[in-house]
């Protein structure tokens, strides 16, 4: 028994929130409002026109590239902007322009924390393992909702900003254990203590280094650990959810490693797109990340 892959991919697509917009893209650009400013980021993708050109120079701060790793500096309207917060309904976070031209959250990802936020609250206080957690906000959710979480990533600052959020958003008592550690070291131990959990969220870098040195390769080390996370799923486990960002990659591929990983255990595999939409669903939307999302 195996689990059924959907036989068609879905776009979920993510629309405008009160923190968040996409406001206008086109000519290798996006214009989006984060809290309470507007920035301009590269997307080559973008090949269409602007709806409204002009508006894209009034944004308060522009991303301009310097290398291919997409490492660069921003250039601002005014005065250089300071962290801010945001907020995803109950969940609150702190927003940095980075030299990496994101802002320490991925929007197009609220897609994805609804389906969270939906699945644990249905189950009363599951077990969930989020690799690759970085600052928090599927944690965080899943926290909000009920769950006990184990958040780990490689990254001592990601996992200490992690911990601010859940300041923020009222949950620094909430049971979450914050971990810093190589998520393939970390899993491979828990698979040794014959540990168990309800669902597990994995986020994967391309490329990646570990808190002593260790080196992530995607498309080398997904499978392996993908494995060990199968073993990780206790007989009444709920859910798998795997993202990734690679410009090789596929919903479909990433739903077929998925299966691969959890055949024997039945349930269906959704897989697609997450895409960021225009208020209007009319309007254009732009896919950003490929999903693969496992339920019992």
């Amino acid at each position: 028994m195996t689990p059924v892959l959907a036989d068609r991919p879905t776009t979920l697509i993510t629309r405008p929130w009160d923190d968040f917009g996409l406001l206008d893209c086109g000519d290798g650009r996006k214009l989006e409002r984060y809290g309470p400013i507007t920035v301009v980021r590269p997307e080559p993708q973008c090949f269409w026109t602007p709806h409204q050109p002009p508006a894209f120079d009034r944004a308060d701060a522009v991303f301009d590239p310097q290398d291919e790793d997409d490492a660069g500096r921003w250039r601002f309207a005014g005065a250089p902007i300071d962290p801010f917060t945001m907020a995803w309904r109950d969940v609150r976070f702190t927003a940095r322009l980075t030299a990496f031209r994101h802002l320490a959250v991925f929007p197009e990802q609220a897609a994805n924390w609804e389906w969270l936020d939906a699945r644990v609250r249905t189950r009363g206080r599951p077990r969930i393992l989020n690799l690759f957690g970085y600052t928090g906000v599927a944690s965080l959710v899943c926290a909000a909702a009920g769950a006990e979480v184990t958040h780990v990533d490689a990254s001592k600052k990601s996992v200490a900003w992690a911990r601010e959020n859940a300041e923020l958003s009222g949950l620094s008592g909430a049971p979450v254990r914050w971990i810093v550690d190589d998520a393939r070291k970390y899993v491979a131990r828990e698979v040794r203590r014959g540990a168990q959990y309800d669902g597990i969220i994995l986020d994967p870098p391309k490329y990646g280094r570990g808190p002593t040195g260790e080196v992530w390769r995607l498309f080398e080390d997904l499978p392996g650990l993908m494995d060990d996370c199968a073993r990780l799923l206790g007989p009444g486990a709920d859910f798998l959810l795997l993202n990734a960002y690679a410009a090789r990659i596929s919903g479909l591929s990433l739903a077929h490693l998925t299966a691969d990983a959890l055949a024997g255990r039945g349930g269906m595999i959704d897989w697609g797109e997450l895409a960021l939409g225009e208020a209007d669903p009319a309007g254009r939307a732009i896919g950003l990340s490929f999903f693969a999302r496992w339920t019992a």
